[in-house]
C-alpha cells in the first residue's frame, strides 16, 4: 500500500458509499481498547493475534487481510486472515521493533472463491458446467487486465485451463490452491472495505514484561551510623543485588531535601539538625528535581553508578515524584504552580488523617499549566540523558490522566525504551485508566490479596484480556510505605510465601530492601515500618540471622532459567480440595517449559490436599510417567496423570515450584510438539 494508506484507512467507513455498497461488515475487532482510543501493549518479538467478525449478506465469499506497520513507515504490510468459525476471522503479525505499530483490517469480495464453491457443487451434482468454466476464465481475464505483479502467473494458468481436454481438468486448474492464492492477492483495492479505524500497539522492550525489582535507599547503603551512604556505597552493594538475582535497582528520590518543616524520626515534627528529612520533600537552595542530594555524591558519581550497574546487567530506576518542599526553587520562581490558600500561603499535602507539612503538591489546573507540563518533560529527559531508562512515578492518580498520556507518548517518541511504573494504589478503574494512558507497568492490589479465591479472581482478571492487553502488574511484596499485616504476623514462612507468589504469579515483581531480612517491626496498629528509613539514616546488617537471602536468590535463578516464568498472560489456575492451597501453572507456547506451582497460603499450619490439573495441556499423555522436579527443594517425584497428593509444611517449605517433563525409558526428553 502507498504512503496515503494511513489517511485512506482512517477515513474509510462502512457507509453505503463504500465498496460493495456497504454489504461487508467488520465488527468486534480484538484486541481493541475503548474503540481504539488507547493502544494495546506488547513486547519486541511478540506475535499480535487479531480477530474480528467479518461477514456480508448472501452467500458470496470474501477475503480479509490484516494490515500492519511501524508508525514511522509510510507503507503497510499485510497478511491474510483465515476464517475460523461462524464469521470469525483471525490473523497475526510479529512486532520486531521497540516502537509504536499500527494495524487495521480490510475485506474484499472474492468472486473467484464464490465461483469455485459454485462450480464444485455443480460438478459433484453431475451437471454440465461449460458456461461456468467460461465464467471462471473471464474472472482470470479480468485479473490479468489489472496489470498487477501476479498477472503473468495468472495468464499462465489461463492458457493451460483454456486448452484443457475435460471439464474436470479445467476445474482442477481453475480452483487449485495456487491459483486461489494468486487471485486473492490480485483482488482490486478499489473494492476493499476497511475497518473504520486504525488501531495501535505500543511495543516495549522485554524488560517491560520480565523484570525483578529491588528497592534501595542510597543513603542506607553506608556502614556508619548517623551518616548518609553515598553513590559509591551503592556501587559497593551492586554485587549483593546481583547475587540476589535482581536486574532492576530502584531508588526513592535522590534530590536535595528541604529544611522547612523537615520531618524527624517516625514522622515527627521536631527534626534535629542532623536528621536527614524525607526524600520526597524535594528541593532546597541547592536545587530541585534535576539536582542530586550532596550527601549522596555528585552527578558524575551518579553517572558512574549507572554504568557500574549496567555492567552487571542491572538497570537503574529513579522515582519521579511531582511535589516539592517549601524550599524548592519552584516555590519562589513559579508560585502559581501551587495551591494558594486564602491567606496567600501555599497549601501543603494532606491525605487525612496523614499530613505532609514538608511537601507542596503541584496544581495542574493553574493558569500556567503548559509551563508546568513542559518542566516535567524537561526533568524526565534530563535524567534520561544521565543514563536512566525507567521511572517509578509517585502517586500518578493525583495528576491529570491527559498529562500522562501526553508526557509518556512524547518521551517514548524520542526514547521508546523508557519504562514508566505507575505507583497508584487507588480505585480500580483509575488504575486501569492510567495503564491505558501509557504506563508501562502498574502497582496492584497484590499487597492485600492473601486468600485463595481472591487471588484466583484478581489474577485471572489481570492476566486475561481485555485487562492484560493494556495493563502489566508489577507485584511488590512491600514498600517503604506499606508493611502488610500478613508480613507483620506470619514470620519467616509468610515472607517466603509472599516471595513465591509475587515472583511466579507475574513476570514482573519487586521487593523493598529489608524484605530479604524479614524486617517486620511495625508502628503499632498500622501497616507502617517502625523507625522507617524514610525519616532517618539506616545501617542494615545484611547478614543478620533469620534472613531469606538464599531463598530469594533461588527464586530469581528459577525465574531466569525457565522461560515460562518470563510470560505474563500464560497464568492458569487449577483445582485443589483445600481452601489454603493455591495451584497454578505457566507454560511456553511450544510446551518446551512447563511450571506448576503449589502454595500453602497458611504460614502457620501444614496442609495436605489432592490437586488436579490437565496433564495433557502440559504436552504429556495422561497414562505416561513424567518427572515433577521441585525447583525449590531439589526433590524429584515421578507422577502419572494430573490427580496428585501434596503436603506442604511451612516449618519446612510452603511451596512446590515444579518443573514438569516427560520420562522416557529412563532418560529425559523434551516435549515433541
Amino acid at each position: 500500500m502507498n504512503e496515503l494508506a494511513p489517511m485512506v484507512l482512517a477515513a474509510r467507513t462502512h457507509s453505503l458509499a463504500g465498496a460493495d455498497h456497504g454489504r461487508i461488515r467488520i465488527e468486534a475487532v480484538s484486541p481493541e481498547i475503548d474503540n481504539g482510543r488507547y493502544p494495546i501493549k506488547r513486547e519486541v518479538g511478540d506475535e499480535v493475534a487479531v480477530s474480528a467478525d467479518i461477514f456480508r449478506d448472501g452467500h458470496e465469499r470474501i477475503s480479509a487481510e490484516l494490515f500492519y506497520k511501524p508508525s514511522y513507515r509510510p507503507d503497510w504490510s499485510s497478511v491474510p486472515m483465515e476464517l475460523i468459525d461462524n464469521d470469525r476471522w483471525c490473523g497475526s503479525f510479529v512486532v520486531s521493533e521497540n516502537t509504536t505499530y499500527h494495524y487495521t483490517i480490510g475485506a474484499t469480495p472474492n468472486a473467484h472463491q464464490t465461483w469455485s464453491d459454485e462450480v464444485h457443487k455443480k460438478l459433484e451434482a453431475g451437471l454440465d458446467i461449460h458456461l461456468e468454466i467460461a465464467e471462471g476464465l473471464e474472472l482470470l481475464q479480468e485479473a490479468i487486465t489489472q496489470q498487477t505483479v501476479w498477472s503473468e502467473s495468472i495468464r499462465n494458468v489461463w492458457d493451460v485451463a483454456a486448452g484443457a481436454e475435460s471439464q474436470i481438468e479445467a476445474v482442477a486448474l481453475l480452483t487449485s490452491p495456487h491459483l486461489s492464492a494468486l487471485m486473492r492477492s490480485a483482488l482490486p483495492e478499489t473494492e476493499r472495505v476497511w475497518y473504520d479505524r486504525v488501531l495501535s500497539v505500543t511495543v516495549d522492550r522485554m524488560r517491560a514484561r520480565y523484570a525483578a525489582w529491588y528497592e534501595l535507599f542510597p543513603r542506607s547503603a553506608g556502614q556508619v551510623h548517623g551518616q548518609s551512604g553515598t553513590f559509591d556505597d551503592v556501587i559497593d552493594r551492586l554485587d549483593y543485588v546481583q547475587e540476589l538475582g535482581f536486574d532492576t535497582l530502584y531508588f526513592p528520590p535522590i534530590h536535595p531535601i528541604g529544611h522547612t518543616n523537615r520531618k524527624g524520626p517516625n514522622n515527627t515534627l521536631n527534626a534535629a539538625p542532623h536528621d536527614p528529612g524525607v526524600p520526597y520533600a524535594i528541593g532546597s537552595e541547592l536545587g530541585g528535581h534535576d539536582t542530586v542530594e550532596p550527601s549522596l555524591g555528585t552527578l558524575e558519581d551518579f553517572r558512574r553508578l549507572v554504568e557500574s550497574a549496567r555492567a552487571r546487567g542491572i538497570e537503574l530506576v529513579l522515582d519521579f515524584a511531582i511535589n516539592s518542599s517549601p524550599d524548592h526553587p519552584w516555590a519562589n520562581e513559579h508560585r502559581d504552580w501551587f495551591y494558594i490558600r486564602p491567606d496567600g500561603t501555599i497549601k501543603y499535602a494532606e491525605n487525612p488523617p496523614k499530613k505532609y507539612e514538608d511537601v507542596y503538591p503541584l496544581n495542574f489546573s493553574n493558569p500556567d499549566w503548559e509551563g508546568l507540563w513542559q518542566e516535567m518533560r524537561r526533568v524526565i529527559l534530563f535524567w534520561i540523558d544521565q543514563g536512566v531508562t525507567a521511572f517509578r512515578v509517585d502517586n500518578p492518580h493525583t495528576k491529570p490522566t491527559a498529562f500522562w498520556e501526553w508526557l509518556i507518548r512524547d518521551v517514548q517518541a524520542i526514547h521508546p525504551e523508557t519504562i514508566f511504573l505507575s505507583e497508584a494504589f487507588t480505585r480500580p478503574k483509575l488504575m486501569k485508566w492510567l495503564a491505558k494512558a501509557g504506563f508501562t507497568q502498574s502497582y496492584t492490589y497484590f499487597t492485600w490479596r492473601n486468600f485463595k479465591q481472591e487471588l484466583i479472581d484478581y489474577f485471572t482478571e489481570l492476566t486475561t484480556p481485555p485487562v492484560s492487553d493494556y495493563m502489566r502488574g508489577n507485584l511488590f511484596t512491600n514498600t517503604p510505605d506499606i508493611l502488610p499485616y500478613f508480613l507483620q504476623e506470619s514470620g519467616l514462612a509468610g515472607f517466603k510465601i509472599r516471595a513465591i507468589l509475587a515472583s511466579t504469579l507475574s513476570s514482573a515483581y519487586g521487593i523493598y530492601s529489608g524484605f530479604e531480612l524479614c524486617e517486620a517491626t511495625p508502628v503499632p496498629g498500622k501497616e507502617e515500618y517502625l523507625n522507617s528509613e524514610k525519616y532517618d539514616f539506616k545501617v542494615w546488617d545484611w547478614d543478620r540471622p533469620g534472613n531469606i537471602r538464599a531463598d530469594i536468590a533461588r527464586i530469581n535463578q528459577i525465574r531466569r532459567d525457565h522461560p515460562a516464568l518470563h510470560e505474563y498472560d500464560n497464568l492458569r489456575f487449577y483445582w485443589s480440595d483445600d481452601d489454603h492451597v493455591l495451584v497454578y501453572g505457566k507454560q511456553t507456547i511450544d510446551l518446551s517449559d512447563n511450571i506448576l506451582v503449589v502454595v500453602n497460603l497458611d504460614p502457620f499450619q501444614p496442609h495436605e490436599t489432592m490437586i488436579s490439573f490437565p496433564v495433557e495441556d502440559f504436552g504429556m499423555p495422561y497414562d505416561e510417567q513424567y518427572e515433577a522436579h521441585d525447583l525449590i527443594s531439589g526433590e524429584r517425584y515421578f507422577w502419572s496423570g494430573g490427580y496428585q497428593y501434596v503436603r506442604l509444611d511451612p516449618a519446612r517449605e510452603s511451596a512446590h515450584v515444579l518443573h514438569l517433563r516427560r520420562w522416557d525409558q529412563g532418560s529425559y526428553v523434551e516435549i515433541d510438539t
